[in-house]
């Protein structure tokens, strides 16, 4: 996990939810339609936040940074089996990429600050 801790210092978007970042970065308008983030002005301009994809078997977690012209992972990890269970649970076993739950980040954290 030591993957994580190297991002200890990066500002993460705690709030940022995939379809938000879409409608932010990729949307016309470069808007949020809940007003909850400021427009987006410039490629300068950028998220870093956590996603969890549940395409393959076992849920994974991705720290994303996106901008207007891209976005890159930065780091993934595989949640432990207990915590990806509860959490497919909680989503009905849909695949797709989804915000994490309160759950998902308490455990982000303790992994990034060890």
């Amino acid at each position: 996990m030591g993957q994580l801790r190297e991002f200890k210092n990066m500002d993460i978007d705690w709030g940022m939810a995939p379809e938000d970042a879409v409608t932010l970065y990729l949307e016309w308008g470069n808007n949020s339609w809940h007003s909850d983030f400021q427009p987006v002005r410039s490629k300068n301009d950028f998220s870093t936040y956590f996603v969890v994809n549940t395409w393959n078997p076992h849920p994974r977690v991705f720290l994303i940074r996106r901008n207007s012209e891209e976005a890159k992972e930065l780091a993934c990890v595989e949640l432990p089996q207990d915590l990806g269970s509860r959490f497919m649970a909680s989503i009905g076993n849909l695949k797709g990429i989804h915000k994490p739950t309160p759950e998902i980040r308490q455990w982000l954290e303790q992994e990034i600050n060890g």
